[in-house]
């Protein structure tokens, strides 16, 4: 049995009720079912209102009506089947309207079985093809109305060149783009006319090139300016468009637009000077800064390691009246504590040996200006009776002279260890602690600061992978995530270096979760214990997370000795292992008096 005579839904009209059944049994004999018969014009039109027919074979003469009635509404209804006419009288005026109409056939009467069957077979051939043409097109329109949907909504920019560089298409997205960039910019007919400034030459220079060699080029990144001056960065990839048929029918260029967001609105600020970050705690911190960089008060500026204390030094001073004076910065921790009050008072010539000359100490270097003094709290008990003098006289002693000096300055201090506590145990004067803290300024963990883990993570992106050789766009949701979950131990100097380290590793174009250290990709599979606020108190008591993982349940010393034997005596590396700064290590290898040897290490 033929497949064309399966499945077929035929209706035989005639008023001869032989006629009906004769056709009937020769069409099933032939396999075709439903075969359904009909002897007027009205049982016919009940039945095509009822049911889909793939033929209908009709008699000419139906009572008050003919078979040409019928074959108007059947078109009127929008009927598509093929329609065979059979008449026991042709005339040629009959037939012309029949085929005028769309009749498929005229057959005279009496009707052979093998004309019957022979139209019938042709005609419901002729239906299938049809109704796959038709099939066939309404994919394609659908197809292509998807694929033009796709093309206006895609955010990034699409043009279509020919081979001479004609622009074909250009969706919503490209023509925005450039007219941000020009106006009347989209409207250019060539890639010659769009190209027209030099800057823009990179476009034309890709696309060329994809033209010659067939072959698809890798995202490149230039730089332009729109109406407004204001830079934008685009990454520019072109593929070849081909044409169905092996050949060369022109490129795409698909354009996005990499330019970093503008400022966030209602004052909400993403910069403030050398600070990056848009959350709640970081614009109280910048306002916090802002208000009291124009008091010339002391300053205690407090948080953990890695939070940015020694910016916030500078967006004081930068704040403050004396932003066109010294600012002078002291690392309390990095100079031995033999030399810090010749370092801080400075000294005369012959006051104690090795004394060959004057030296101007940094208070006095500071006069009109700003002296920040970091890591405040590991001075000494002598020099703590020094500094108070000065904070309440603005006068000082060189050492080796009897007159005082005068001098005009602002001290900010800052610290990552718990003053309070201190003062509670006797290890810091409670009336230099309350000299120094007359304001606060609090920086918050990185841990607390939600999103701007990314924001500074694209941030060291932008700066590391230019130095490095590297073309890296983003980050992927998976590190992404990573990065939102850890807690931070070591703060924005810790993220710093993980991205420096991701930017390294990574071969492509995105940093992935494998290019992060295992710490961060382990954190989610363990419970976090809580972070002090003291951070570098954990050394001494409270092991935070990186180094509780790596240095379980030691003593500091030991926990100094394993990370420095971890790290091969980097003391950099080491500092990092344990989550603190450098020169928290070093102040704690004093504090511990640790004599190192290379068989420690």
């Amino acid at each position: 049995m033929n497949s064309l005579e399966q499945g077929n839904a035929i209706l035989v009209i005639d008023d001869e009720e032989s006629l009906r059944n004769t056709f009937q049994f020769f069409l099933q004999n032939q396999g075709y079912a439903p075969v359904v018969t009909a002897s007027t014009y009205e049982e016919a039109l009940g039945e095509i209102s009822s049911r889909r027919f793939d033929l209908i074979i009709s008699d000419i003469i139906l009572g008050g009506n003919t078979g040409i009635d019928l074959l108007k509404r059947i078109r009127e209804i929008g009927l598509s089947c093929p329609v065979v006419m059979i008449t026991g009288y042709p005339t040629v005026e009959t037939a012309a309207e029949a085929v005028r109409l769309g009749a498929f056939d005229y057959i005279p009467k009496p009707v052979e079985k093998e004309a019957l069957l022979k139209t019938a077979r042709l005609a419901l051939r002729q239906h299938q093809l049809e109704q796959g043409k038709r099939q066939a097109e309404q994919e394609r329109e659908k197809y292509r109305a998807f694929l033009e949907t796709v093309f206006k909504s895609v955010t990034d920019g699409i043009i279509t060149v020919d081979n001479n560089l004609g622009i074909m298409e250009m969706n919503p997205a490209a023509r925005l783009l450039f007219n941000e960039l020009q106006p009347g910019m989209a409207d250019q007919k060539t890639i010659v006319a769009l190209c027209g400034q030099e800057e823009f030459l990179p476009l034309k220079k890709g696309l060329l090139q994809v033209l010659k060699n067939g072959h698809e080029s890798s995202p490149h990144l230039f730089e332009c300016r729109g109406v407004d001056r204001q830079k934008k960065v685009l990454s520019v990839a072109t593929a070849p468009l081909k044409d169905g048929a092996g050949g060369l029918a022109g490129a795409v260029m698909v354009i996005r637009n990499m330019t970093p967001p503008e400022p966030l609105p209602s004052g909400r600020r993403q910069r403030f000077h050398r600070f990056l970050g848009s959350s709640d705690a970081m614009q109280a911190a910048y306002t916090m800064i802002e208000n009291v960089g124009r008091v010339d008060l002391a300053v205690l500026i407090t948080g953990e390691s890695g939070t940015g204390k020694e910016l916030a030094a500078e967006a004081l001073h930068e704040e403050s009246h004396r932003k066109t004076r010294p600012l002078v910065k002291v690392d309390c921790t990095a100079i031995p504590e033999t030399l810090l009050e010749s370092e801080l008072f400075g000294h005369r010539k012959g006051a104690f040996t090795g004394a060959d000359r004057d030296r101007m100490g940094r208070i006095l270097q500071a006069d009109g200006g700003t002296l920040f003094l970091d890591e405040i709290g590991d001075i000494s008990p002598m020099m703590q009776l020094r500094l108070l003098r000065f904070l309440q006289e603005n006068t000082f002693y060189p050492v080796g002279q009897d007159m005082p000096l005068h001098v005009d300055v602002r001290v900010i201090t800052a610290t990552n260890v718990n003053l309070k506590e201190k003062v509670r145990s006797g290890a810091f004067r409670e009336d230099l602690y309350f000299r120094l803290r007359v304001i606060d300024v609090i920086l918050p963990p990185l841990r607390e600061r939600g999103d701007d883990i990314l924001l500074l993570a694209h941030y060291f992106i932008e700066k590391i992978a230019p130095k490095v050789g590297k073309t890296i766009n983003g980050i992927s949701d998976q590190a992404r995530q990573l990065l939102l979950q850890y807690p931070w131990p070591g703060n924005v100097r810790e993220l710093e270096h993980v991205m420096e380290r991701a930017c390294i590793l990574c071969q492509g174009t995105t940093i992935a979760t494998d290019q992060l250290p295992i710490e961060i990709t382990a954190h989610h599979l363990q419970p976090t214990p809580p972070i002090p606020h003291a951070f570098d108190d954990r050394l001494a008591g409270a092991p935070g997370l990186l180094a509780s993982c790596v240095l379980p349940e030691l003593s500091p010393t030991e926990r100094i000795l394993q990370a420095l034997k971890k790290a091969g005596g980097n003391k950099a590396k080491a500092a990092r292992l344990l989550g603190i700064d450098r020169t928290t290590l070093y102040r704690k290898i004093r504090e511990l008096n640790l004599q190192l040897s290379d068989s420690d290490l």
